[in-house]
Order: structure tokens, then sequence, then C-alpha cells
């Protein structure tokens, strides 16, 4: 199961090797947009300090919502996916790999490129190191939450728009309390909890969210 697990997250990874194009636009996309709010905000520290977590956490939480449609629909158009649904491997496992190619080509960079973006709002050592831990506990549920939204809208007309108001609403929490452990620290208080329940919502992702989006395929493909 492990090599399976690990042969279809490379596979993945070389196939968006080949289309270097979409996760350099979502990275792109995040480093614009978090670079567009203290031009139009204005230099005054204070306020970009306090705007700093939500923003950063929205913009990377648009980017990586950016490639979720491409997440199941390029196999699904090459008839790939309809043979891995009548394969003697778990469809659970093939979407567990698929989500795990798809965080660490759209979500592992932008967790890694978002203290370099944080200084242009003026954060401190410790604000990046917990808002960098905030988005590696994050963005992985990013995948596994989006990856039953792109399950359920597999085929569908105009994928795109339908996958982010499937996923959106389900970010909120992962909203909340990512950029909410960051204005914990710098009011005073610690950070702890919310990294907690970032890690609890991770755990409940990984074993739930790969079993929703393994049925949605099967209902999508009958």
């Amino acid at each position: 199961m492990i090599g399976m697990l690990a042969w279809i997250v490379k596979r993945d990874l070389l196939l968006a090797g080949r289309r270097s194009a979409d996760a350099l636009g979502s990275l792109g996309f995040f480093v614009i947009a978090c670079s567009l709010f203290p031009l139009g905000v204005g230099p005054e520290p204070a306020a970009l300090r306090s705007m700093a977590p939500g923003v950063l956490w929205v913009a990377a939480l648009l980017a990586a919502t950016l490639s979720l449609p491409r997440l199941f629909s390029a196999d699904h158009a090459d008839g790939t996916l309809e043979q891995m649904l009548l394969s003697t491997e778990p469809l659970v496992l093939i979407v567990a790999g698929k989500a795990v190619a798809h965080w660490l080509v759209s979500g592992l960079p932008l967790a890694l490129l978002s203290p370099l973006l944080a200084l242009q709002f003026g954060l401190d050592s410790r604000s990046m190191a917990v808002l960098l831990a905030s988005l590696l506990l994050g963005t992985p549920i990013l995948s596994l939450v989006g990856a039953v939204a792109a399950a359920l809208s597999l085929g569908a007309r105009s994928s795109g728009v339908l996958v982010a108001l499937l996923a959106l609403p389900l970010y909120t929490p992962v909203l909340v309390f990512g950029a909410g452990a960051v204005d914990a620290l710098g009011a005073g208080g610690g950070a702890v909890a919310h990294l907690l329940l970032l890690g609890a919502g991770l755990g409940f992702a990984l074993a739930l969210a790969p079993w929703a989006a393994a049925a949605a395929l099967r209902i999508a493909l009958e």
C-alpha cells in the first residue's frame, strides 16, 4: 500500500512538472495578491501587521483553490480515472496520493514562501514562525477537503466555479484557526491552542476526506 501511494504521488508530481505553468500560476497569484495589499492600504506599520495573518491566509487559500479543478479532470478526460477505479488497488489510496501530490505542488511552496512575503507586513520572526507552522498544518487540509469538492464537481460545467463554491465554506475553520494563531501570538497569548486545533483538523481530514472523495468519484463515474 505504501508503494502504491508513493507511485501515485510520484506520477502526479511528474505530470505536474510537465504542466509547470499551472503550479507557477498559483504561486504567482499568491505573491501578487499578498504584494498588492501593502500598496493599497499604505505604509502604516501597525495596520499592516494587524492584517498580515488574514491577508496571507486568504491569499494562500485562494491560490490553493485555483488548481483544485485539475486534480481529477485530466485523468478523467483521458480515461485513466476509470482504469484506476477498475484496478485492484483501493480508490481511497489513489485519492490520498493525489491529494498529497497536490499539496506538494500547491500547498507546500505557498507555506515556504510565506515568511518572505510576511516581511512586507513587518511581522517579527516569532510571528513568521507561527505563520509558517499554521500553513504547514493547514494547507494539507485544503488539499484533502478540496479533493472532495473536486470529486463532487467532476464532469460538471464550470467546474472551477463549482469547486470554489463547495470548498471555500469548508475552509472557514482552517482560515480562522490559521490566522488566529498569529493574531493570538501578537496579542500576547499563545498560539499553541490554534495549532493544536489545526493538527486535529488535519487528522480528521486524513481520516475522512479520502473516503468521501472516493465515494464521490464512484458516483460521478457511474
